[in-house]
């Protein structure tokens, strides 16, 4: 593993333990050349995943895409960063135990979704007005109705 602060080859495990969810290690590791400490993350590789988009191209699954997306309807709403990363593992987690090699962004989506109605109103519907593309003011009403419901 290199040193994020000398780029050295060479650095030593220090301690290792899991991680709050039991599905990755955390190591503290330690730069032979320059001493410092840095934290590591070891997950199990899966197989990879494809992402179906809405015109039928495909990716390759980026979890950086479902965080940017989270991030901007989050954005000065009373969530944390760790609330955000434990959302997102939950959403990982329930996208990988569907065992599929392809997965659409509408699946992903809804689970999105459903994850941030429970964690903060305003930025499901900040997701919701993005991701279900809004076209005017009484689409936009008729999911807040659906909010208000509930």
């Amino acid at each position: 593993m290199k040193c994020p602060y000398c780029n050295e080859g060479d650095t030593k495990v220090i301690d290792s333990r899991p991680a709050d969810d039991n599905s990755s290690i955390r190591r503290r590791r330690q730069c032979e050349r320059c001493g410092k400490r840095f934290t590591t993350y070891e997950k199990l590789e899966t197989m990879p995943l494809m992402v179906i988009k809405k015109d039928n191209s495909r990716e390759t699954y980026d979890r950086s895409k479902i965080e940017s997306g989270v991030i901007r309807s989050c954005h000065k709403r009373p969530v944390s960063t760790q609330q955000i990363d434990s959302m997102i593992d939950e959403i990982e987690n329930q996208i990988f135990n569907l065992e599929e090699k392809e997965v659409s962004t509408s699946v992903i989506g809804e689970l999105v979704m459903e994850c941030l109605k429970d964690l903060d109103e305003v930025a499901y519907v900040r997701f919701a007005s993005v991701y279900r593309e809004f076209k005017d003011v009484n689409t936009f009403m008729e999911e807040l109705g659906k909010l208000l419901k509930k």
